[in-house]
């Protein structure tokens, strides 16, 4: 039995510049954080070697202190070994980085910087493609169909990029063969660049990345372990939860007559995990303006307790009628304002961002009026 742990697209590094405040730094603390968690995997699983399938780093140039500190926690961990493999983020095109790395990483680490074969164990051969370039234009894992080992070897891939239509970039031209497996006689081909894991056949998966970066994929941030008996038996796989923060889509659909405050509290998650939680409350149906406006200051009250939360309403049509604007004003300057943004909401000429900004001024002018606003 050999058994490894497969991960990839740690982002080291990353910025998170479409947040503020603290949470960039927390985010980005976060992702080194996942060595360790990787590495507790590994030895509670029995699993000798972590294999990275590209894009350890955010960038070609990670800053010298996310470098450094990224191999001190890994030579921590030894004697379990990490293969990192270049992907596009950090490709074999910034040779100033690779050269560092080579001068830099400890014996634990193996730099997976050329299509060679890199022994793992006894009878166990690891087949990395890594990425010469962002673009490299060309399925590198070509080179593995022709490469021999000895007969009964088990035969690990390790590649990052596009496969079928899976691209976080949605480039076609680095398509990778998805039956690249059979072709070259893997036990096993472990993919990055997906941050989702995916299953493309029993031999064939993205990991996924282990602290997700965005909303785009439901599952949460996990690595995989592969548990292999033999060239010829199917492996084991087991997804083992990684991510300490969660990104959740949060759906509220309301009916005219539904109470947008007690359907907010039925899906806003539980209090303790709403610091680690960053959310997009989206808001679809139908609702009245003072029903709007509550339910915009209900998430404005509650964004103190997360990460990150954000109502996104444009899928909600508001129902306004001049009882509501009355409680606004039944005339003078504030009533004509009003009379504009209600205007404007529903106006099928301007697009639907203006419309939104219209509906959003609204919803506060109401809460303005009323001596509630978030």
């Amino acid at each position: 039995m050999f058994r490894f742990l497969h991960s990839s697209d740690l982002h080291l590094g990353k910025r998170f510049g479409n947040f503020s405040g603290d949470l960039p730094s927390r985010l980005r603390e976060a992702r080194h954080g996942v060595i360790a968690r990787l590495a507790q995997h590994a030895r509670e699983q029995g699993a000798a070697t972590i294999l990275l399938a590209g894009d350890t780093f955010d960038t070609e140039t990670p800053a010298p202190d996310v470098r450094r500190q990224a191999l001190a926690e890994m030579r921590h961990h030894a004697p379990l070994r990490w293969v990192l493999l270049p992907g596009n983020h950090d490709s074999l095109q910034a040779t100033q980085l690779w050269a560092t790395l080579t001068a830099e990483a400890p014996d634990n680490v193996i730099l997976a910087t050329q299509a060679r074969p890199l022994d793992l164990a006894p009878g166990v051969v690891l087949l990395p493609a890594p990425c010469t370039t962002r673009r490299p234009g060309r399925d590198l894992t070509e080179w593995m169909d022709a490469q021999p080992t000895p007969e009964g070897t088990l035969r690990l891939g390790l590649a990052h990029g596009a496969i079928r239509s899976f691209s976080e970039d949605a480039v076609a031209g680095d398509v990778i063969a998805p039956d690249r497996a059979r072709r070259a006689g893997l036990a096993y081909l472990a993919l990055g660049d997906w941050h989702g894991a995916v299953e493309i056949d029993p031999r064939t998966r993205y990991s996924g990345t282990p602290e997700p970066d965005r909303f785009k994929h439901e599952a949460p941030g996990t690595a995989l372990l592969v548990s292999l008996a033999g060239a010829s038996a199917l492996p084991e796989v087991t997804a083992l939860p990684t991510a300490s923060f969660a990104w959740r889509d949060l759906d509220l659909h309301l009916l005219e007559g539904d109470d947008p405050l007690l359907a907010l509290a039925a899906v806003l998650p539980e209090a303790r995990a709403r610091r680690q939680t960053l959310a997009r409350l989206i808001a679809t149906g139908r609702t009245r303006l003072a029903g709007q406006a509550a339910l915009a200051g209900a998430v404005a009250e509650a964004a103190p307790d997360f990460a990150f939360l954000e109502l996104v309403e444009a899928g909600l049509v508001t129902a306004c009628e001049a009882d509501d604007l009355d409680l606004i004003d039944r005339g003078g300057a504030l009533r004509e304002a009003a009379n504009a943004l209600l205007a404007e909401a529903g106006d099928a000429s301007r697009s639907a961002a203006e419309r939104e900004v219209a509906r959003a001024a609204l919803a506060r002018l109401y809460s303005y009026a009323q001596g509630a606003a978030p």
